[in-house]
């Protein structure tokens, strides 16, 4: 926040101030790399029919996909190959990806075009902003949130995008009874989201202890992940439900 807008926030309301604040918190850190022919292609072609762009306005996701569904939004894909996995195991499923790594977002429509799927969108854009301004209230039946970067440094910690203010805007976009499911091979990024999650409102865990849940079969394991299993290290899955 400039000085500027630090005089003025006294007068503002404290939603306005909030939004400022919220808008702050970045959900990636912008990494550029080299397009291979095959993402470039993709990205040319293939975005008139998969890719949507950033809007001041809620896109209507019934339009979106030409249909009404159960509606799925994944923060931050990477290279995407495990949304494709996903996208292709349940058609009857609408999914959303958003990503701001270029290569990984032409990798992802290359891919869910050779596999022949039509029920996946994705954003090439800052996730918290998509949220504020393009997803609906109430109409998503999942967030996915699969090994955000952990920003491990004590003095990074406020980086991270799960904090009390994000998942509130989470937990309007989402319906009742839908659910935003965390995953992260870091045990201290683990912990500080099962804090942040307690805390938060509106909110019920649903692991029977009240802490973190067995991987789902439904969300795939990675390459990175299974070399992680083979070193030993753990993954963390947590999943809470919006009851109100």
């Amino acid at each position: 926040m400039s000085e500027q807008d630090q005089n003025q926030a006294p007068e503002a309301s404290q939603e306005q101030v909030e939004d400022k604040r919220l808008r702050k918190i970045r959900s990636f850190v912008k990494r550029e790399g080299r397009l291979t022919k095959r993402q470039e292609k993709a990205l040319t072609e293939f975005w008139p029919q998969m890719g949507l762009d950033h809007q001041a306005s809620n896109y209507s996701l019934a339009e979106v996909f030409g249909r009404e569904a159960k509606t799925v939004l994944e923060i931050g894909f990477g290279m995407g190959a495990s949304l494709v996995e996903m996208a292709k195991a349940a058609p009857e499923t609408n999914f959303i990806g958003i990503e701001v790594h270029r290569p990984g977002v032409g990798a992802c429509m290359a891919d869910a075009v050779e596999a022949g799927i039509t029920n996946l969108r994705v954003f090439e854009h800052d996730a918290v902003e998509i949220l504020n301004d393009s997803i609906p209230d109430n109409s998503l039946d999942t967030v996915q949130l699969f090994f955000p970067d952990p920003w491990h440094k004590a003095r990074h910690h406020k980086r991270r995008i799960v904090q009390l203010e994000f998942v509130e805007v989470l937990r309007k976009k989402l319906k009742i009874g839908g659910v935003f499911h965390m995953a992260t091979d870091w045990e201290n990024y683990a912990e500080h989201m099962l804090e942040v999650m307690q805390a938060a409102s509106g909110y019920s865990n649903t692991s029977d202890t009240n802490d973190y849940v067995p991987r789902p079969e439904w969300r795939p394991l990675t390459k990175f992940e299974n070399r992680g299993h083979r070193l030993g290290h753990g993954v963390w899955d947590l999943i809470f439900a919006r009851e109100s």
